[in-house]
């Protein structure tokens, strides 16, 4: 078993190399002047299981082809299998057509992974699970709930909890968190009655007088979860916090969190947080090293991933 880490997220592949108690392969993944990328195994890699960590967090495209680089030079190096361990899956959002002649990109992203040479993908709370199916080789989609939940449990014990969803489409999701802790779900109902118009937040559920704590899988402008944290305390929410597993928080976003009623938002480190994250007040960072380091473990020993969730 290798471990090969690109350059999207080094602190997390070191944490899961520290946890499997192996070092990372020796390699260069850097740029030429022209800013293509050029990469070199340094170790021997022949018949070996390598697992290539890296997410496709911004900037996407350079890391997207870090990792196709990456992969296609264990390839070439003879590897035995290639496991794309991707904790961030960047063009998950693009996942059907919105509209006439509009591309399906992440279809595209995956086709590109399996021909640059990925024999299975590993990823973590895909935007949408039938993207599952746009790969033709095994795709494990891991679940951040567990670590999301031991952090509620351990920092909200003893309040009376309700989780949330902060839009119709996440309810599945938050309904599986509430389920763990035995707590009750509502849901903001977001829509918008005419161009030019701001949005309208219904709150499905009761939530007075309770600790209200929204649940979803990307926070990237960070808009819907602040409006969402409004509605809820003007319903009579005592306070309100997030648990997101990916922090994309692009553009002026953790000014936006910073600045709005929420009283946390716990993001893991699936994406390396930027300098802003680390200072931010209220934003705090949740490891999934030990989840993804679990399953890459059992992959090798072609052990059950599934029953990590049990």
């Amino acid at each position: 078993m290798k471990l090969v880490a690109g350059n999207s997220n080094r602190a997390l592949s070191e944490s899961i190399a520290s946890y499997l108690d192996m070092p990372l392969t020796k390699s260069v993944v850097r740029r030429f002047a022209d800013m293509e990328v050029f990469v070199e195994i340094q170790e021997n890699v022949r018949g070996e299981d390598v697992f290539v960590i890296q997410s496709s967090s911004y900037p996407a495209n350079d890391h997207l082809m870090e990792l196709l680089i990456i992969m296609d030079a264990l390839k070439r190096a003879s590897a035995r299998r290639i496991t794309a361990v991707i904790p961030y899956f960047g063009y998950a959002r693009q996942d059907r057509k919105p509209g006439p002649r509009s591309p399906i990109s992440a279809k595209l992203v995956a086709n590109l992974i399996t021909t640059a040479g990925a024999d299975r993908v590993l990823t973590l709370d895909l935007h949408a699970g039938q993207i599952q199916g746009f790969f033709d080789i095994p795709t494990d989609n891991l679940f951040a709930a567990p670590v999301l939940t031991h952090d509620i449990e351990t920092h909200y014990k003893g309040e009376d909890l309700m989780i949330n969803s902060p839009d119709v489409g996440g309810v599945i999701r938050a309904r599986a968190i509430a389920k763990r802790i035995g707590a009750d779900l509502a849901i903001v109902d977001k829509r918008r009655e005419r161009a030019g118009e701001s949005e309208v937040m219904n709150i499905i559920g009761d939530v007075k007088g309770r600790s209200c704590i929204l649940v979803d899988d990307i926070v990237d402008s960070a808009g819907t979860l602040c409006n969402a944290a409004e509605a809820l305390l003007a319903k009579g929410a005592t306070q309100v916090s997030a648990y997101v597993t990916h922090g994309v928080l692009s553009g002026g976003a953790v000014a936006r969190v910073a600045a709005s009623q929420l009283k946390e938002l716990v993001i893991t480190d699936s994406i390396q947080a930027t300098e802003a994250v680390r200072v931010a007040h209220n934003i705090r960072t949740v490891t999934i090293a030990p989840l993804i380091g679990e399953a890459m473990r059992r992959t090798a020993e072609e052990r059950s991933v599934s029953s990590l969730f049990d």
